[in-house]
């Protein structure tokens, strides 16, 4: 991996392209251009039969210059690095800075490609490829240019420890709101690569990243609790509220509110003050009417009884004798 810092002062890590790779898609580009220039030559040659000797010399001279050297450079140009045998190969011309190259990167490229490919044979290109640490030749370093891999394979997604049981819920006081995101991104990526470490490297760097993340949150890091174990509980903490806040569970005391309410089953938090809070509305009782029975020959109906005491009208109905 070779790292690079674009203009934005971002670090781009990158895979440059060795020889073998870089010598079989140089092979794959010559072998196109060369059929497309038998091709064109046969065209000219039965085309100009009837042309002089230095007129068909001139346009055989044209076709090579325009096939065999404005070919690549017009491939590269319009396919921002990626010609035949690099698309074949997973490979990408880029800027030093990491950035797609321009018609002046693919023209320095080209023809000073024809001096150490074509002349030569490949021989000034393998060797300046081998000296460079970056496997760049002579035409990358005049051009300011990179062969870079853009297939790598993919490695499995680091694995973030669990911290030792007797330290679940340990650190659930501590205040993580100080703690920088670049601080949480070291962190894990020393929990997910730890074991790939020397550990006297390890143990130093684990020291490290406890004592800053300790400095962030006000709490000093305990004695009795290693390093490593130490940030595993932190992030698992961390994780947790992050964790919580996005799915709306239960909350510790002295943790942020979050937008989704509590879960269900949780208190529900008192009305923040000043804010209006319309009490929910009871449905009215409906009573059932039931009509009143056919009254019996010989007995006289009663008058209508008053409206009852506590306020309610009265249905006008009265019930059988």
């Amino acid at each position: 991996m070779s790292e690079l810092v674009t203009g934005e002062a971002v670090a781009l890590e990158l895979r440059p392209a060795r020889l073998p790779s870089r010598a079989l898609a140089v092979l794959l580009d010559l072998a196109v251009a060369v059929a497309v220039y038998v091709a064109v030559t046969v065209a000219l040659v039965a085309s100009t039969a009837s042309l002089d000797m230095a007129a068909q010399t001139a346009l055989s001279i044209a076709a090579f210059v325009l096939v065999l050297v404005g070919g690549p450079i017009a491939v590269e140009t319009l396919s921002h690095g990626r010609s035949l045998g690099k698309m074949a190969c997973g490979l990408r011309v880029v800027r030093d800075d990491g950035g797609p190259i321009r018609f002046r990167h693919s023209l320095v490229r080209g023809l000073i490609g024809v001096i150490e490919i074509l002349m030569t044979f490949g021989v000034v290109a393998c060797i300046a490829s081998l000296v460079s640490a970056r496997g760049r030749r002579l035409g990358d370093v005049f051009a300011g240019t990179l062969v870079v891999r853009e297939r790598v394979p993919v490695s499995p997604a680091g694995f973030v420890p669990p911290p030792p049981p007797w330290l679940a819920g340990r650190f659930s006081g501590l205040d993580l709101s100080a703690v920088p995101d670049d601080l949480w991104l070291a962190v894990r990526q020393y929990l997910t690569r730890m074991g790939q470490l020397d550990p006297r490297v390890g143990w130093a760097m684990a020291e490290r990243l406890a004592a800053d993340v300790a400095a962030r949150t006000g709490a000093p890091a305990p004695q009795e609790v290693p390093p490593a174990a130490y940030l595993a509980a932190v992030m698992q903490e961390r994780q947790a509220r992050e964790a919580r806040r996005a799915f709306g569970g239960p909350y510790a005391a002295g943790e942020p509110y979050a937008a989704g309410g509590p879960a269900v089953g949780a208190p529900m938090a008192p009305p923040a003050p000043g804010s209006s809070v319309t009490p929910p509305v009871r449905p009215p009782e409906v009573r059932p009417v039931v009509p009143p029975a056919a009254p019996s020959r010989g007995v006289r109906p009663e008058a209508p009884r008053e409206a009852p005491s506590d306020g309610r009208t009265g249905t006008g109905f009265v019930p059988p004798a």
